[in-house]
């Protein structure tokens, strides 16, 4: 996996307007080590906590846009937090996190860093964090609106029933009915049927 040091000076390029310092009081005063990776299919940041002297490390993707690196950053920082106000013993996504998630999420809203529906989302998110911004279809949607969008991308709940579309991988399924939150599709070469998030990005095919 390709990681790369961020230069103090250097993540405001990363960051939206106005948050750049308070997010490096933090990596300062907790001695953060902040590399950016390349795009991660299944996460989107992870924090390690400090061992044998070495100093809290947290990664993010790269390739998010502004908000959405924020918020990520934020995530992990609140691990951070946990760890250091509760030790080791507690669950990863518990009520200590979110505790911790809660606060630092609230400071940074009341500094008014993201555009107003950005920022209903993440009231929302405050009643009950998920584990992952991920897992928060609502705020991840949100989040969606301020990417810039490859030819051809969409969300898989943008497509049309029956709608061909490929995944990152390289594979080709076709889209059928929503099942509760997730929606069906096929593997058009091995029939297997799976369930993809609203949310997740493919791009898309002809029918032809």
């Amino acid at each position: 996996m390709s990681k790369k040091e961020v230069p103090l000076h250097a993540l405001a390029a990363y960051l939206p307007e106005g948050s750049v310092e308070p997010v490096l009081q933090y990596l300062h005063e907790y001695k953060i080590h902040l590399t950016i990776t390349r795009e991660r299919n299944s996460i989107l940041g992870d924090y390690r906590h400090a061992i044998n002297q070495k100093n809290h490390r947290i990664s993010v993707n790269g390739n998010l846009n502004k908000y959405s690196f924020l918020v990520t950053l934020l995530h992990e920082i609140a691990h951070l937090l946990a760890f250091e106000n509760y030790g080791f013993r507690i669950a990863a996504h518990g009520k200590e996190w979110k505790h911790e998630y809660g606060k630092i999420l609230a400071q940074f809203l009341l500094k008014k860093i993201f555009p107003a529906d950005i920022e209903k989302a993440l009231m929302k998110s405050l009643q009950n964090p998920s584990a992952t911004s991920c897992g928060e279809e609502h705020l991840m949607r949100v989040l969606k609106n301020y990417d810039v969008r490859r030819n051809g991308e969409v969300l898989v709940e943008e497509l049309q029933h029956d709608q061909l579309f490929k995944t990152k991988d390289g594979r080709v399924f076709q889209k059928k009915e929503k099942l509760r939150k997730r929606h069906k599709a096929i593997d058009v070469k091995s029939g297997a049927v799976y369930l993809f998030s609203g949310v997740y990005e493919v791009e898309l095919m002809s029918n032809q």
